[in-house]
């Protein structure tokens, strides 16, 4: 019963967010709204998602073309992930710390 209040909650929220994008939009089209700054932290977020999403893709296609075997979905403490897509996004979540020790080592 709780994970579907979850699922309504986050529909709800989803349907709000692009109805407000929407309306922001048209505004902005008319001139009645000034463009949005983009924050640092969203932009985190979307470089996150765009870096988790194109490792994702490589890593479909690698176990594609390998015809590795793979378990479709993992399960944490009831919660079930895609393998893949949590390989990618520990993966995009590690990517920026080994980067800044590699400089930082490197200096």
């Amino acid at each position: 019963m709780a994970g579907f209040f979850f699922i309504a909650l986050f529909l709800m929220f989803v349907l709000i967010a692009v109805k407000a994008k929407v309306q922001l939009r048209r505004m902005r089209d008319m001139g009645m709204v000034e463009n949005a700054v983009e924050s640092p932290t969203s932009y985190a977020i979307g470089e996150l998602v765009a870096v988790a999403g194109g490792i994702y893709l490589s890593l479909v296609l690698l176990a594609s073309f390998l015809k590795l075997s793979m378990p479709e979905r993992i399960v944490i403490y009831n919660w079930s992930f895609d393998c893949l897509a949590s390989i990618a996004i520990v993966l995009a979540l590690l990517q920026p710390i080994f980067l800044s020790l590699y400089h930082k080592l490197t200096k």
